[in-house]
């Protein structure tokens, strides 16, 4: 199957790969190409400027949480559009541990047969840039890099300079980028500004990329992109008819849902109906309840004010209704979130106070679930993720945790996966088909749909 895609990657974090994705996405769409994107790794953020420039979903792909046949079958099932374009995580050979490439862009871009353009912060170099990219290229026998994109030159002279550095490495170079603080996207906490609801950050998305665009190479680009190599042909996957209803959570403050997550609920013959929390009186009837993360505690006073909502979604949880939540959603089941020495009410659900913190806590997940809870049936191990600038405090001595870990910090002492009547929430983010989590939650909300 012959898919033309390329992979964006970067030296390091922060040398511009998502403002150049969007605008080679641009550039690309000026052209007349549709262009499907995805992201490395496990981020939630990054994926909604994708989106919000090339006005389709964007997937993730994460080795760690996927498995390398689930990464390939998910990039090649979703590869429908004229180009693909994969969006690497911090520098190209950064993965899992400092002993392999596992789970780095890298990887992905071997897993999936990509030729890689590496992006590179001409600021402060000349020809000590050479170094750097003949450093990438050799680093792995096969780097599978294709092309070099100069971010952050200062001047012609400057990038004289860094074309004549370049010239021995005979790699092409297809974008020259001047030095501009505009074209910087804001940041927040790691990652960016979700673009939803945000009309001016798309707007800001779309003037970068026009601007970034003008410097690119596309043709060049395009012809790296449509001389990959091929793919394996996947059998196609049906939906099974709809049997339930699930809710799911969606607006500024809960949104970080991985798009593959909430397809699997479909195909399992869910119908999601969405509704938000900070705004809706009222949720959508529904067997099952899904809330996502996010930054709740960006609007803590308008979600402790929702008092109808809180209570609608405590009395659902007290009458068995079957709810999975995830860090965001795990925050808002608490009693409060502080947030800058102010405390919000929140659901209460759980016996535990939320307390947002200095400290970040990213890592990835592995360990056990033990007991049978909305989306688990029997003890199994899995793999996920955890990013939160938060913790529980208070956390009653009676609390009953579904998840022991192994990897990763959960709520409490390496637990995770807080249970209470028939909802399960936890810090750790899953990928629903590592497992059959989709289909054992789809199942448990036409059992509650059938009472």
């Amino acid at each position: 199957m012959k898919i033309p895609r390329i992979v964006l990657a970067g030296t390091t974090s922060g040398v511009g790969k998502t403002s150049i994705t969007c605008s080679i996405i641009h550039a690309l769409q000026k052209q007349g190409y549709s262009v499907q994107p995805f992201k490395v790794g496990p981020d939630y953020i990054d994926p909604s400027y994708l989106s919000s420039i090339s006005n389709h979903d964007t997937y993730n792909l994460d080795v760690w949480l996927m498995g390398k046949k689930q990464l390939l079958n998910n990039f090649i099932s979703n590869s429908k559009s004229d180009i693909s374009i994969i969006e690497g995580v911090m520098g190209y050979y950064d993965g899992f541990d400092g002993h392999s490439n596992f789970a780095s862009t890298h990887h992905v871009a071997t897993l999936t047969k990509s030729p890689t353009i590496l992006v590179l912060d001409a600021s402060k170099t000349a020809r000590s840039i050479a170094a750097t990219a003949l450093g990438f290229k050799n680093f792995h026998r096969n780097s599978r890099i294709a092309g070099i994109i100069l971010n952050k030159i200062g001047s012609k002279k400057h990038e004289i300079l860094c074309r004549t550095a370049l010239e021995k490495t005979k790699i092409p170079i297809v974008g020259v980028i001047p030095k501009n603080s505009l074209l910087n996207i804001e940041s927040r906490h790691l990652g960016l500004i979700s673009t939803l609801d945000n009309k001016t950050l798309k707007k800001q998305i779309q003037k970068i990329s026009k601007t970034i665009s003008k410097s690119l190479d596309i043709s060049q680009i395009i012809k790296i992109s449509k001389n990959p190599m091929i793919l394996p042909k996947i059998p196609k996957s049906y939906p099974k008819k709809i049997k339930t209803t699930i809710a799911v959570a969606l607006d500024t403050s809960f949104n970080f849902y991985y798009q593959n997550n909430l397809e699997s609920l479909q195909r399992e013959g869910a119908i999601l109906k969405f509704f938000s929390p900070v705004k809706d009186k009222k949720i959508p009837k529904c067997d099952g309840l899904y809330i996502g993360g996010g930054f709740p505690e960006i609007l803590g006073d308008s979600l402790e004010k929702n008092r109808v909502m809180k209570k609608t979604i405590k009395k659902l949880a007290e009458n068995n209704l079957p709810i999975y939540a995830e860090c965001g959603g795990l925050m808002y089941l608490t009693k409060s979130i502080t947030s800058n020495s102010k405390k919000h009410k929140m659901i209460g659900l759980f016996d535990a106070e939320t307390k947002m913190t200095k400290k970040m806590r990213l890592n990835y997940t592995k360990g056990s679930i033990n007991s049978k809870t909305p989306i688990s049936e029997k003890k199994h191990n899995f793999q996920g993720h955890e990013f939160h600038y938060s913790q529980l405090d208070s956390v009653s001595s009676d609390s009953k945790f579904a998840y022991s870990l192994k990897i990763g910090e959960g709520i409490k002492k390496h637990q995770d996966g807080m249970m209470e009547y028939n909802t399960l929430a936890s810090y750790g983010h899953l990928y629903f088909d590592s497992s059959d989590y989709a289909k054992i939650f789809v199942n448990n909300c036409v059992k509650y749909s059938r009472r």
